[in-house]
């Protein structure tokens, strides 16, 4: 077995006991991460009465069952007065449809089919966009949909007056294939009842969307839901992670889902409220922002529980289901309805009405360390469009640059560790004057005061050596929350990869972050650390490196693996500096001294 020895470790000593502190609190910090991410479930909130297809309606009876447009006939004619329900009838020729009929209006964006049952939504496809599994992405939730309601349905405080709205047949002003731009119009009347919704499409992801309601003449307050999920929703995680996005006088608020309670009003102001989840939004943004409503929506649905292959374990899990509905307080809703991806140029194209300035842009959650990460997102978004066509290729680009900016420091860095190297047998000699009396003697007070004296007067930092991890640190949570929610790198490709987004299938990367993270280990200067410490880090940060990066975004990989490749070039060129050959003669110096030691020097170890 031949000795390997760091050519910048100096020797013992533990004067570097807050880098080992500050080092396993981020292990710390990952690890809790990484767990809250991927294996949290939290209990969920019991649906409110507001919720619940068969809760009581506003009068404290039972709903009609919602089976059939005869059912609805019924109790509409059932709550309005006699003598006002014939005058409404006598006024309001009826409007009702035979048959059940679909209209599909396109643009090069999207591909919405409604059906003239309730008026509703059933498939809202994003074109050029793709699921997991390859297929056009509907943004529409089939089985949540059926259970909980289609977007763009009606919301009132009755549910049962919602359900029933759900089975009316409307009378469409179009059918087949329409192309934007257009104008689609759903009216029904009867029992009482005069309902229009109207649709205008342009070129853009945001439809103009009105709904009107009244009953026997008197408007009632009717507002346009989205009630939950998104079609790209399918593990427990997906659902987890979605939020109610909302905004009322300009102050923007996320919800998760433990914090969206059932049934509960927004008032004026609300300048926008929504749904979204890790990559997708669906947010309505009401016209008059002074006059809007919003309620929000929780509802549960039970998943097959799937492996991360995508295939199914044999296992349901309930998850959150977030929805929300808004209109006005009076009169008709009117309001724009964005329902796309959450890429941040497209969100800051769709302005909030009467708010000078705002967009939806708010809605991309940097988390944490949101300043930190928005401005890294905005670093590689602009790398991106000037330096570097491929995303991939981009956060080569852009780890080049932060490392580039980070040189200047660590040379700061190197200066700091051979001061730190000139003064180790100064060091040395106090702690052997102490070190027959145990760590709780008081005198071990002394001895760390004398060591302080000594570094100050040489004029040592001991926190110079540590500014560039304390940069580095920040950059790399940043990074870390970033990467799997940046909509652009859903589906880029970079080699091999084909989802910078999604885990590296070869672990590639990970398996070369461990090489590159024990290089760095080897070759950073460390002078004053314990041996045994120095073993500890270069194996242990290497091996959670693996662990962090085996199943998480592979963008977070090229980053790791690129920024410490550099770090190791650089330390390379650096060590043949003066500075640096000062560095290593030092260390030499000190390793023969203790390897002439009775009790011998702790060394890495390897093989020949």
């Amino acid at each position: 077995m031949a000795e390997i020895r760091n050519p910048n470790q100096g020797g013992g000593g533990d004067s570097n006991k807050p880098l080992l502190y500050m080092m396993l609190a981020m292990i710390v910090a990952f690890t809790v991460f990484q767990m809250w991410r991927g294996t949290k479930t939290q209990p969920l909130q019991k649906p409110t009465a507001t919720n619940s297809a068969t809760a009581p309606n506003a009068a404290g009876k039972s709903p009609v069952p919602t089976g059939s447009t005869q059912a609805f006939n019924q109790q509409a004619a059932g709550t309005a007065g006699a003598g006002n329900a014939a005058g409404a009838a006598a006024a309001v020729p009826a409007v009702v449809g035979t048959a059940e009929q679909t209209t599909v209006v396109e643009n090069q964006l999207y591909r919405i089919a409604f059906s003239s049952r309730g008026g509703e939504v059933r498939s809202w496809v994003l074109k050029g966009q793709k699921d997991r599994y390859g297929a056009p992405l509907d943004l529409v939730h089939g089985a949540a949909a059926k259970q909980f309601g289609y977007p763009m349905s009606i919301y009132t405080y009755d549910q049962g007056q919602n359900a029933n709205l759900k089975q009316a047949l409307f009378v469409p002003s179009a059918t087949g294939n329409l192309l934007a731009p257009q104008t689609l119009t759903f009216h029904y009347a009867q029992g009482g009842y005069d309902i229009t919704k109207t649709f205008r499409f342009d070129e853009t992801y945001v439809v103009h969307a009105e709904a009107e309601v009244k009953q026997n003449g008197v408007p009632v307050r009717a507002l346009l839901a989205w009630p939950g999920g998104f079609g790209d929703q399918e593990q427990a995680q997906d659902y987890n992670s979605a939020t109610v996005e909302t905004m009322r006088g300009g102050k923007e608020e996320h919800l998760a889902f433990k914090k969206v309670v059932g049934g509960d009003t927004l008032n004026a102001p609300v300048d926008f409220a929504g749904v979204a989840d890790q990559y997708f939004a669906a947010v309505m943004l009401p016209e008059n922002i002074d006059n809007a409503t919003a309620v929000t929506l929780s509802n549960k649905i039970d998943v097959q529980k799937l492996a991360r292959d995508g295939k199914a374990t044999g296992k349901s899990v309930d998850v959150p289901l977030l929805g929300v509905a808004v209109g006005a307080t009076d009169g008709p809703a009117k309001l724009r309805v964005f329902a796309g991806p959450k890429s941040v140029p497209v969100l800051k194209s769709v302005t909030v009405s009467g708010r000078s300035g705002e967009s939806l842009a708010p809605i991309m959650d940097f988390g944490f360390f949101g300043p930190i990460a928005k401005g890294l997102f905005w670093a590689l978004y602009w790398t991106h469009e000037h330096l570097a066509s491929n995303w991939g290729w981009a956060i080569v680009v852009l780890t080049v640059l932060i490392n580039a900016v980070l040189i200047p420091l660590r040379v700061q860095t190197m200066k700091s560790a051979l001061k730190m190297q000139r003064i180790q047998p100064q060091m040395d000699a106090i702690k052997a004057k102490y070190a027959k009396y145990k760590v709780t003697d008081p005198k071990k007070a002394e001895m760390n005061a004398e060591i302080m004296d000594l570094q100050k007067k040489e004029g040592v930092n001991m926190l110079g050596g540590c500014i560039p991890t304390l940069i580095q640190l920040p950059l790399l949570f940043a990074m870390l929350s970033t990467i799997p929610k940046v909509f652009e790198l859903r589906g880029a490709h970079w080699f091999w990869l084909h989802d910078l987004t999604a885990a590296d299938p070869w672990h590639v990367l990970p398996i070369t972050l461990v090489i590159s993270q024990f290089l760095v280990s080897f070759y950073m200067p460390s002078p004053g650390v314990d041996p045994a410490q120095q073993r500890m880090m270069a194996f242990m940060m290497p091996a959670f490196s693996l662990f962090i990066t085996w199943n998480y975004a592979s963008g977070l990989g090229i980053y790791w693996v690129v920024g410490n490749i550099l770090m190791v070039i650089t330390q390379l060129v650096m060590n043949q500096t003066a500075l640096g050959k000062e560095m290593r003669a030092l260390a030499a110096k000190r390793a023969r001294k203790k390897a002439n030691a009775p009790q011998g020097a702790k060394v890495i170890q390897g093989r020949r």
